[in-house]
């Protein structure tokens, strides 16, 4: 069958993953905004037959199967329960949520109406990521031991950005350092013990963490993200014999390599051929449809509640709260 998709939010991120996926032959169908106007310009943008200025209206489409979820992150969880109470699948920009509990509404939901489910980590679904799960697989590095990674952006320091704005999610964890910490859960699985350190802006959201998790069998991560600094973005997972090493900037296609306990390289890759890569968190939920799984692949619904759960508890240790702790 072909999944007829639907994009809910008009900002950047759907603009780079309508225009990547669409490269790859993925089928939209509609847009919804919060306006006529937004979602009509959108529209004509990409080639999409259908507008609605409105949220309720684009999950009520009877042409729509699928839905992008591309709003804030503190919309996330309303905008998919939307969707999926309207019996549509879902893929959701990552970070899932704002909390851990919100992410067990939306999982629990999806789970009752039997639809489909996903976090957009679109980094999960990149060939080199199953790659690199196939060298662990084989031991080619032996029992991996150690995740390093970092995620530093200079971004904007407006304090009316939604960044900087703790109503909408602001800071670098949710922004940012989802990424090392999903990686590193990846590689290891859901932590066991974290403990975090950070530094607040005058808004009160984390413009810079530091996290060391604690893994099955005494593995540990350990990762640093800000928003407020520039630096090369690399990661490493070293084993008992051996390590990859992966190349700025790490969560992108990119070149990254193999070594020996000694440092010599064994093996290189390069997957920067690869396209941005939007398309294949899409063809993962498609995936999911057509064949019933609910397991979600490399990123299955539960360990994203995990996560979240992860990252809930890192807040907690910095100080960082959103309104949304206060619902459970």
């Amino acid at each position: 069958m072909t999944v007829r998709w639907g994009v809910l939010g008009t900002g950047g991120i759907a603009r780079s993953f309508v225009s990547d996926c669409a490269a790859a032959g993925v089928e939209f169908t509609a847009v919804g905004s919060r306006t006529d106007e937004g979602a009509r310009a959108f529209a004509a943008e990409f080639d999409i037959p259908r507008a609605h200025g409105d949220y309720a209206s684009l999950v009520a489409d009877p042409e729509v199967d699928a839905v992008y979820i591309a709003t804030p992150h503190s919309r996330h969880a309303e905008d998919a329960l939307l969707a999926i109470g309207a019996g549509k699948h879902v893929l959701v920009e990552k970070a899932f949520t704002l909390t851990a509990a919100q992410a067990r509404r939306v999982v629990d939901a999806a789970r009752q109406a039997d639809v489909a489910v996903l976090e957009a980590m679109w980094t999960r679904f990149l060939p080199q990521s199953a790659m690199i799960r196939q060298v662990i697989a084989e031991g080619r590095i032996g029992t991996p031991r150690l995740v390093q990674a970092t995620h530093h952006q200079a971004l904007p320091t407006d304090p009316r950005h939604r960044l900087r704005d703790p109503a909408l999610g602001g800071g670098a964890l949710l922004d940012l350092g989802v990424y090392p910490l999903s990686f590193a859960v990846d590689v290891l699985g859901v932590p066991t013990s974290l403990v975090a350190a950070g530094t607040l802006s005058d808004q009160g959201v984390d413009e810079q963490m530091g996290i060391v998790m604690t893994h099955e069998g005494g593995a540990q991560s350990v990762l640093h993200f800000a928003l407020d600094l520039a630096s090369p973005d690399s990661a490493s997972i070293i084993g008992t014999e051996g390590r990859i090493d992966l190349d700025p900037t790490w969560q992108v296609p990119t070149t990254w390599r193999i070594r020996d306990r000694d440092g010599a390289v064994v093996e290189e890759f390069d997957g920067r051929e690869e396209l941005v890569g939007y398309a294949h968190e899409a063809r993962a939920l498609e995936a999911m449809i057509t064949t019933g799984r609910r397991d979600g692949g490399p990123m299955d619904p539960e360990q994203t509640v995990a996560i979240m759960a992860a990252m809930d508890e890192a807040r907690r240790q910095v100080g960082v709260r959103y309104a949304a702790d206060d619902e459970d």
